[in-house]
């Protein structure tokens, strides 16, 4: 009798054993499996999009916008919210259970003795699943820096760079110039980068001009104008485009939408008037969970996934220009290896009440709530075992008028939302 196959659960338990090491930089092991498979080419199309904030986003836009065109298209992203499906998608829809088991099945024939991460099984498995499913574009979202991430195998036809800011610095460097350089990596000779920032810096525009990209850059190359309806006029040279109101709050969300944009011209061409609508219908029908995602109340929970310092000052500067009628009670916790004080400080000044919840049973990155409220100004802060005790004691608090805003980690966000969704049943 044949042994009962691995089921998807059991894949990703396994991929966690399988090496030693969490995140292992470096494309050589993940190139060579890579090519005992075939070199299986994701798509005819592909568009890179790394950057440090603004990625999943940036992806929701693109994907919205192509689908509305007509393409098959093909998002891979990470990390997840609630299913490992997520990650892998196909015309809108996830990847079901049996064509990602099928893919690790393939990887786990084909590595023998060579060691991959869990992204570098996932990123082989949505290769193997978007070539199979005969994607036209692939979408292929950067899990960490650029030059060194296992979606770098592939050539991008359009690279999308987001924004530069501090996050991984043991990884990718100690200031924006290095991280810039290490992102840059995505980027090939000829071919489009979009930088979606006005102030990039030097070591990302250094780092494109040695490879020979060739830089559209935003302020200068491409740019959008705002009026007093919501919506906006995209402009690069003679093209002019009609942005909607976005279906995303936040005020960065602009930015992302424009980059998408810039990509889609730079991967399709200059769109005649029906692609110019779709790009218009695509940018208003897109949606992405966990980036400032409204649940309404009582209380008003609001989810977002702000991580790092750069994405803490834009959830700062929504806050200030949205305050509830009552109080933000903030329910709070975030790997250990994230610069927790530079996320903390534009917030603490917003946050009345703090609920801090712990996430080492999640990960072995994972700090409990009483080392978060070592961390100057969280020394009063409700501590909670975990993320779900946390949002208990946030709603159980909250009197008529406040706000919960649950955010920092994926873990956070995910717990958040399957307190949404058990609400709802």
């Amino acid at each position: 009798m044949d042994a009962p196959r691995r089921t998807l659960a059991d894949w990703l338990e396994y991929q966690q054993r399988v090496h030693v090491r969490g995140i292992d930089m470096g494309l050589a092991r993940v190139g060579e499996v890579w090519r005992r498979l075939g070199a299986p080419a994701p798509a005819p199309r592909v568009v890179t999009v790394g950057g440090t904030n603004g990625k999943g986003s940036t992806i929701a836009f693109l994907e919205a916008m192509l689908a509305v065109r007509g393409l098959r298209v093909g998002a891979y992203t990470s990390p997840h919210l609630l299913q490992y499906n997520e990650r892998v998608r196909v015309e809108g829809g996830d990847a079901s259970d049996a064509e990602l088991v099928e893919a690790f099945e393939r990887i786990e024939a084909a590595r023998g003795e060579i060691p991959l991460t869990y992204f570098e099984f996932g990123t082989l498995a949505a290769f193997i699943v978007f070539a199979r499913r005969g994607v036209e574009v692939a979408l292929l979202e950067v899990g960490l820096g650029g030059r060194l991430d296992a979606v770098n195998l592939v050539d991008a036809d359009v690279a999308v760079i987001t924004t530069i800011d501090l996050d991984h610095q043991d990884w990718l460097g100690n200031d924006r110039d290095a991280i810039g350089r290490e992102k840059a990596g995505i980027l090939r000779d000829g071919r489009p980068a979009i930088l979606g920032e006005a102030s990039p810096p030097a070591g990302l525009l250094d780092a494109a001009a040695a490879i020979g990209a060739r830089v559209v850059r935003a302020g200068i190359d491409f740019a959008v104008e705002t009026n007093v309806q919501g919506g906006a006029v995209w402009r690069q040279g003679d093209i002019r485009l009609e942005m909607p109101a976005l279906p995303l709050a936040a005020p960065c969300q602009l930015a992302n939408a424009a980059a998408a944009v810039a990509a889609v011209v730079a991967l399709l061409g200059e769109p005649d008037a029906e692609a110019a609508g779709s790009i218009t219908r695509g940018l208003a029908s897109a949606r992405i969970a966990a980036r400032l995602q409204r649940v309404p109340g009582p209380p008003e929970l609001v989810i977002d996934v702000a991580h790092n310092p750069q994405a803490a000052r834009t959830l700062a500067a929504w806050l200030g220009a949205n305050p509830p009628r009552g109080r933000n009670l903030a329910v709070f916790g975030v790997l250990a290896d994230k610069d927790i004080d530079g996320i903390l400080a534009p917030l603490l000044g917003c946050i009345d009440r703090w609920h801090l919840g712990g996430l080492d049973a999640h990960s072995p990155r994972g700090t409990d709530a009483a080392a978060l409220a070592a961390h100057a100004g969280l020394e009063g802060a409700e501590r909670h075992a975990s993320i779900e005790e946390a949002l208990h004691g946030a709603f159980a608090d909250a009197a008529p008028g406040d706000r919960v805003l649950a955010f920092g980690s994926f873990f956070v966000a995910a717990a958040a939302l399957a307190h949404v969704d058990r609400d709802a049943r």
